[in-house]
């Protein structure tokens, strides 16, 4: 019977400071964790950011996803969680019928272009479940891939790919603030996965 490949949980997010003025740059970051189950060690967690000096939203929801999928070194089944609509129904919705038209729309241009077509192969190497959650809902690790793109976007710093997470630590400080209280780290023993469509290669 052949082993079911391994099943990854990612939780994205991305921030750009300045969103409200057009004359001046606005800073962007874009940031997650990454976490399996490993059956001796726990939960074994990742994160990673990066930075752009001025950019949008969308583009650094687009990149919250390709450098965590791109740094995984086999195909696997992925949770991938974002607050971002942009991006979970851009993977889920539009970039089917993108790619049937030639990677044209019926009124204009893709947003974004080069960083989709960047993102369909890194994706299509895994089956990925896209799921969006509220932001700012109370989700810890949403709020953590927050507090890293926040934290990027003003330090304008790189990760330099997945490295040791911080969420232990950030999630014990949180509840000695009598935060996410509710939150314990259980094994995903009846985890049901459902992948999404899978994206066209390119």
């Amino acid at each position: 019977m052949e082993e079911p490949q391994p099943l990854v949980f990612i939780y994205a997010d991305e921030s750009c400071l300045g969103n409200q003025y057009k004359d001046r740059a606005r800073p962007g970051g874009a940031a997650g964790l990454l976490e399996y189950w490993h059956p001796r060690k726990g939960w074994v967690r990742r994160d990673y950011w990066t930075s752009e000096p001025d950019t949008t939203n969308n583009r650094m929801a687009i990149r919250s996803a390709t450098i965590p999928l791109a740094a995984l070194k086999q195909a696997s089944r992925v949770v991938f969680t974002s607050d971002s609509r942009y991006l979970v129904d851009g993977m889920t919705q539009w970039v089917h019928g993108w790619s049937a038209r030639g990677w044209k729309r019926k009124d204009g241009e893709i947003e974004n272009l080069e960083l989709w077509k960047a993102l369909m192969p890194v994706a299509g190497r895994h089956e990925v479940q896209w799921r969006w959650v509220k932001g700012h809902a109370g989700h810890p690790q949403n709020e953590y891939a927050n507090y890293l793109a926040t934290r990027s976007a003003s330090r304008q710093d790189q990760s330099g790919g997945l490295v040791d997470s911080r969420f232990d630590d950030w999630i014990r400080e949180e509840q000695e603030k009598e935060r996410y209280l509710s939150f314990f780290a259980l094994p995903p023993d009846e985890f049901e996965f459902k992948p999404s469509r899978r994206p066209p290669a390119r």
